[in-house]
């Protein structure tokens, strides 16, 4: 009886110092393109130059992981593709490596425990910085619209507004509520969001810093007219939010 045909093995092992050298070099103008890219509006908040900074500390981490890897699977598709004449060949037996299995296990699990260490750190200065506000605003969503309530003088009934005006250089408590469905408070410029979930009140501060007009908008698909729910944030200089305030109360009266 003729003995059956032995199949081939194709062993063509991959350099590693190329894979490392293209890795690297794509990673470098990965985060200097990540770094050069203008991601978010002006910064109008005391807490927007840590959430930038927590930004940019993301893509540095994360660029290189997804270039390496991306370089590794591109590499491999074209050193390892099929040649013709090799339809029936099998790749080289290999068992495993612990070293790399232990590398590649412990250098993602360090780099998470930092990055979540990091950010844990920006959000607890962040919420700290809540107990110094010196001004409350009542922020209420509702399919599609935001309100705004300010304390009435001497403690009276709340002034409200369709418009959010804002003292600069203060530190401001927002109370979110919202009358229907969850909506999601975002002030683009300040950088901080959360959401407004019926019969709770959800709370987060900001520090204005920047005199302008910026834009309030929905971050939580809630209805048909989401896109349309938005309006402006008046940062004004301390007098005339103070003027503006004394006119908005005299009007209620």
């Amino acid at each position: 009886m003729a003995a059956e045909p032995t199949v081939g093995i194709r062993d063509r092992r991959a350099p590693v110092v190329p894979m490392i050298v293209i890795g690297a070099t794509a990673s470098v103008l990965g985060i200097a393109l990540g770094l050069l890219i203008d991601w978010f509006p002006v910064a109008a908040s005391g807490e927007a130059k840590d959430i930038d900074t927590l930004w940019d500390v993301l893509i540095i981490a994360s660029v290189p992981v997804f270039v390496l890897g991306q370089t590794i699977v591109l590499y491999s598709v074209w050193k390892f593709r099929m040649r013709p004449g090799e339809e029936m060949l099998d790749g080289p037996p290999i068992h495993g490596n612990t070293r790399l299995e232990i590398i590649w296990t412990a250098v993602p699990a360090i780099l998470l425990v930092g990055l979540c260490s990091y950010s844990y750190i920006i959000l607890h200065d962040i919420e700290k910085a809540a107990a110094s506000a010196t001004m409350n605003v009542r922020v209420v969503g509702e399919q599609f619209t935001w309100t705004f309530h300010y304390p009435g003088e001497g403690g009276g009934e709340e002034l409200m507004t369709n418009q959010l005006y804002l003292p600069v250089d203060t530190e401001v408590k927002f109370t979110i509520q919202s009358k229907d469905v969850i909506h999601d408070f975002w002030v683009p410029a300040f950088r901080e969001k959360i959401d407004a979930v019926p019969g709770k009140d959800t709370t987060y501060s900001v520090r204005t810093t920047r005199v302008g007009n910026y834009q309030v908008i929905c971050a939580e698909l809630c209805g048909l007219g989401h896109s349309t729910m938005r309006q402006t944030a008046h940062v004004l200089p301390k007098d005339e939010f103070e003027s503006w305030l004394d006119e908005e109360r005299s009007k209620a009266k």
